[in-house]
């Protein structure tokens, strides 16, 4: 699967992975062969590496062919260094702050 990925400074650079790569994968594959003219961004661990695709945080364990990207064409995706991933209902919460819902305590 040819992949595009491209840094928060707008620098772009193609790689190629199998379906069966994950995210993590992916993220230590390009630390150990980080492009030269992305010299400026490098990082110190291909932990902090993290994958978008279609505006959502890739976790370690996904893997490219459990997103059904289509074969033959070029996947855009974001790569970016965090610490963390935000967590996976963290947009709900925040809608639940507007609506004044909260399910922060129990009583029994």
């Amino acid at each position: 699967i040819t992949t595009e990925l491209i840094l928060v400074s707008g620098k772009t650079k193609e790689f190629i992975f199998s379906p069966d790569d994950s995210a993590a994968d992916i993220a230590k594959h390009v630390y150990d062969n980080w492009p030269m003219d992305w010299e400026e961004e490098q990082v110190s661990s291909p932990s902090i590496l993290r994958l978008i695709y279609q505006g959502r945080f890739l976790h370690g364990n996904v893997t490219l062919g459990a997103l059904k990207l289509p074969l033959g064409k070029t996947t855009v995706m974001h790569l970016v260094a965090r610490e963390t991933l935000p967590e996976p209902n963290s947009q709900g919460q925040r809608n639940r702050e507007k609506t004044g819902e909260s399910n922060c305590c129990v009583i029994l």
